[in-house]
């Protein structure tokens, strides 16, 4: 488990704001997105999910990153009006972050140190990996980007959570 409370490490919101993760009222699903990969559609999930639990205080946190094939090419404008636009986004977005190699966003070098399931942790896989953190800022769960954000392991995971 992650030694570092996640909710400390200082990010920036996409639209270069401070995010301050301490701010947010409960869990987090933090995911890393992106608007060009075939997993783009499971931003109509996410958005359920936030939507469905916000009011029991969980936030689905997006951070878009471009270091798998370039498949989030765009500006900060283009992400928000493409987040919205196509999937209706209401949750937050951070800056564009690395989640993996040698400038990986401190926020992403602590919550790859979080095995999945099967017990491995690392890298990121791809877009749309996805980490569950509870409120005191704990790495609770790792799930793969395959693994869809209504799928019944993340709903029992995020349920606990709350």
């Amino acid at each position: 488990m992650a030694s570092t409370d996640i909710r400390t490490i200082p990010v920036r919101a996409l639209d270069g704001s401070e995010l301050d993760l301490r701010d947010l009222p409960g869990p987090m699903l933090i995911v890393n997105v992106a608007s060009k990969c075939g997993l783009t559609p499971q931003y109509t999930a996410l958005e359920k999910l936030a939507r469905a639990y916000r009011d029991r205080g969980l936030t689905v946190l997006g951070a878009p990153c471009n270091q798998f094939m370039g498949q989030e090419p765009g500006t900060p404008d283009e992400i928000a009006e493409f987040c919205s636009a196509t999937y209706g986004v209401t949750f937050p977005l951070t800056e564009k972050l690395d989640v993996n190699g040698d400038d990986a966003h401190p926020l992403f070098a602590e919550l790859t140190t979080t095995p999945d399931a099967d017990g491995n942790a690392g890298d990121v896989e791809w877009n749309f990996e996805k980490f569950l953190v509870s409120k005191d800022g704990e790495v609770l769960a790792r799930f793969r980007p395959a693994t869809v954000p209504d799928a019944p392991e993340i709903i029992e995971a995020v349920e606990k959570a709350l």
